[in-house]
């Protein structure tokens, strides 16, 4: 019985990879299929971020009187203490030996009997290996902190809406890009009771806790769970807001820990908006006509005074105006130069794309504040929500 299929129709043998193609395949396995300037890009947003991060040390360090001549001795050393402080004590020590090794090089030799023999041992390798190892252990810590805190954003993107609810004569659109990994800011938009069944209520949301990172989300997700809770009562906005506020305040460390917030409850059948600004920035109601007005009534920050007020106020939504909320991430983004980003930036984008759909507006309007922004880290978290009457 012949075999099948004929030798003569065997697949030839694959050559074995050459060395370009192998050096080609470390490359892309390195760099992610990055090209250089995308590379190096990404290398200064690292740069200025680690820079920000120890300049707040330094800063909070800084000698009242600097002596002439001695200025970049004494930032050196507070750069190095900066550095220091940020790792363990058996890694300071470690950072230290190593260090020692690979500036001052120490020699050890030992003289054989009889003919002379000098074997002399350079430390300068074992001060790299040192520093291999120290940078391998922060690696390894880097790695499970970034994996608690995927899931820990995992978390926090449940508690956020995917899609904006379908309301009749109404068009909205909401996006968020946090500092961190997990973030400080908030939105939302649901359907809350009315005083009667026939009373139908969308409560529309933008907060902004005080602070970045893990503490903030912690407390953004405090403040989402004791806004979801309280809605389901029939209760006014005014008493709605200051009962997030008595919670608030019970685990704010004495109004260290506040909250801005713009509160606001939509009547879709008659376009009302009542609304509440807690500290926030001023959302601007941008009318089809042309004007401006900035939704400024309200009171403190939430979390700051169990006590405090909240006036409401009220604005009639007609068709082609837009409602834009959003944190102060947006407009004070700042550039390579130190400039802000700005409202009149973000009204002039708006301005020029009013005929289109939130959307539609939302990615023009980030995609304006990349361009603005360049290769500059971003500092705090960016939150905007827009909503459009059609």
């Amino acid at each position: 019985m012949s075999n099948w299929p004929p030798s003569s129709l065997s697949s030839p043998p694959v050559p074995p990879p050459t060395i370009g193609e192998k050096v080609n395949r470390f490359w892309l396995r390195v760099t992610e299929g990055l090209e250089l300037n995308q590379l190096w890009s990404q290398f200064e947003k690292d740069a200025r971020a680690s820079y920000r991060l120890y300049a707040r040390d330094l800063e909070a360090k800084q000698d009242e009187v600097e002596r002439p001549g001695r200025k970049f001795v004494h930032v050196a050393q507070k750069f190095f203490w900066a550095v220091m402080e940020k790792l363990t004590p058996a890694r300071r020590l470690l950072l230290l030996v190593a260090l020692v090794l690979l500036i001052f090089n120490p020699e050890v030799s030992w003289h054989s009997q009889g003919n002379l023999h000098v074997v002399s041992v350079d430390f300068r390798l074992l001060g790299g290996l040192l520093l291999f190892l120290l940078l391998i252990l922060e690696v390894a810590d880097r790695v499970v902190m970034k994996r608690d805190l995927q899931i820990a954003r995992e978390i926090q993107g449940w508690l956020l809406p995917n899609v904006p609810p379908a309301i009749p004569g109404i068009e909205i659109a909401f996006q968020t890009r946090p500092a961190n990994t997990v973030a400080g800011d908030y939105y939302d938009v649901f359907a809350r009771p009315g005083r009667t069944p026939e009373d139908k209520r969308v409560l529309v949301a933008v907060a902004d806790v005080a602070g970045k990172s893990i503490p903030a989300a912690l407390l953004m997700a405090t403040f989402q769970a004791s806004l979801r809770t309280l809605s389901v009562t029939h209760s006014s906005l005014p008493e709605l807001v200051t009962s997030i506020n008595q919670y608030a305040c019970t685990n704010s460390q004495g109004g260290l820990r506040f909250t801005t917030a713009f509160l606001s409850e939509l009547d879709p059948s008659t376009g009302t908006l009542t609304y509440i600004n807690a500290g926030h920035n001023a959302p601007m109601l941008c009318r089809k006509s042309g004007a401006l007005e900035r939704l400024d009534a309200g009171g403190l920050p939430i979390g700051i005074k169990a006590d405090a007020g909240y006036e409401s106020g009220s604005v009639v939504l007609a068709p082609g105006d837009w409602l834009v909320i959003f944190t102060d991430g947006v407009v004070e983004a700042m550039n390579t130069r130190g400039d802000e980003y700005g409202e009149p930036r973000l009204l002039a984008n708006i301005a020029t794309a009013a005929n289109v759909s939130p959307t539609e507006m939302m990615s023009h309007i980030m995609s304006e504040l990349d361009r603005f922004v360049g290769n500059t880290p971003q500092h705090d978290d960016v939150t905007c929500l827009l909503l459009k009457v059609v």
